[in-house]
């Protein structure tokens, strides 16, 4: 057969803008494929929702990849460690209570876990506003990360969505937005983003699921996000909390279903 490069490129167009325009209107929208973004996608993809995430960066992954310092190994203690029992992720006891794992394979594990249950992700998007009705927030102001990176003046689109998850780590991002645009009163103890504490990875990996909650009306924060924004500390290179935190939002936001971790 000969190839047509112009049946390539109409292909690849069509398609996507099928995909696009299927979930211009969605049950959750998470903000940032970082772990605990994918657990959470895949989590509530199972319990039949329709759930997209949105990556700024051309891999999905975040702090996963590079493990600790790019080691590309991770930590996990035992609660993370059913998790990648579960997905079919190799790992090895180190010591009692610390088993590691290669970054790579768990990533890919769970990308592919997630989008296979039904997750969309689309990669190379940036979230740089939100849409809010009668003070909840109702969706997501999306544009090309080029455009944002070459400082284009180009008008976004939005994504509806009945609930928001800020997965994007350490910054926070989606509830950065949510201050700077409505000076909203969120629910913590100050009604602001206290921001993270020091390194402390036992006490970072007990309060995070703690901290995986509503912070506003439409909006949810996991994974590290969850910790910055109600005060909590960072912990580095162990991801059992980042695991366990994408499977508590999706009970909060899905519903307490059994989630099945089969292919």
């Amino acid at each position: 057969m000969e190839l047509d490069d112009l049946v390539v490129s109409k292909a690849i167009i069509e398609r996507f803008s099928e995909k696009l325009l299927s979930y211009s209107q969605i049950d959750v929208a998470i903000v940032g494929a970082g772990p605990a973004g994918l657990m959470a996608s895949y989590a509530i993809a199972k319990r039949g929702l329709k759930v997209a995430v949105f990556e700024r960066r051309l891999s999905v992954g975040g702090g996963m990849w590079g493990g600790g310092m790019m080691f590309n190994e991770i930590v996990v203690q035992e609660e993370g460690k059913k998790i990648l029992d579960e997905l079919g992720v190799t790992s090895r006891e180190y010591k009692a209570g610390y088993y590691t794992a290669d970054s790579v394979q768990t990533i890919t594990t769970l990308a592919s876990y997630a989008t296979k249950a039904g997750a969309q992700v689309f990669n190379l998007v940036s979230v740089e506003d939100i849409m809010v009705r009668e003070e909840r927030v109702v969706g997501l102001v999306v544009n090309w990360s080029a455009v944002d990176m070459a400082g284009l003046h180009i008008d976004p689109l939005s994504i509806k969505a009945e609930t928001i998850i800020d997965a994007t780590g350490h910054a926070a991002e989606l509830v950065k937005i949510l201050r700077q645009k409505l000076g909203a009163k969120l629910l913590t103890e100050t009604g602001d983003i206290i921001g993270e504490k020091p390194m402390w990875a036992d006490l970072g990996e007990k309060s995070i699921i703690k901290n995986t909650r509503q912070v506003y009306p439409g909006v949810y924060v996991v994974g590290m996000a969850a910790n910055a924004v109600f005060g909590a500390h960072r912990m580095g290179p162990i991801f059992g909390g980042m695991l366990l935190s994408g499977l508590k939002v999706a009970e909060l936001v899905a519903g307490n279903t059994q989630t099945s971790f089969g292919p």
